[in-house]
């Protein structure tokens, strides 16, 4: 199950149990409504109650990853996992976004909230 938020151009995902195909679609409409009006967006995922993911659910993370290389700003990404670590590291080849992963959520947020200076 998850629970997504939108406020501006951030997207939130809290994940709790398993995340399957049916999950992970709601989170692409809500990406896919956030980028046609608004343009490149920041992610927020919480991962901390994650149990499992579904393999069919990570094979379509990779492919709207590939289709959206170049939606999405900032990617935060809460989880005390290696292997969700691992994964956000990987899924870095598919995007154009800074990725990080925290254990603290104060402090992803305000990263997501920092405005990068040109």
């Amino acid at each position: 199950m998850i629970v997504t938020d939108h406020q501006d151009s951030l997207v939130s995902v809290a994940v709790f149990g398993e995340f399957t195909l049916a999950d992970y679609k709601e989170f692409e409409e809500l990406v896919n409504f956030k980028v046609k009006f608004e343009g490149p967006v920041n992610l927020f995922f919480d991962l901390r109650q994650m149990a499992d993911v579904t393999l069919d659910t990570a094979l379509e993370e990779i492919r709207f990853s590939k289709a959206h290389a170049n939606d999405f700003e900032r990617i935060a990404v809460i989880t005390e996992s290696q292997w969700v670590t691992w994964s956000a590291w990987l899924s870095r080849a598919f995007v154009d976004a800074s990725i990080r992963v925290f254990s603290d959520e104060a402090e992803a947020k305000a990263w997501l909230a920092e405005q990068d200076v040109i």
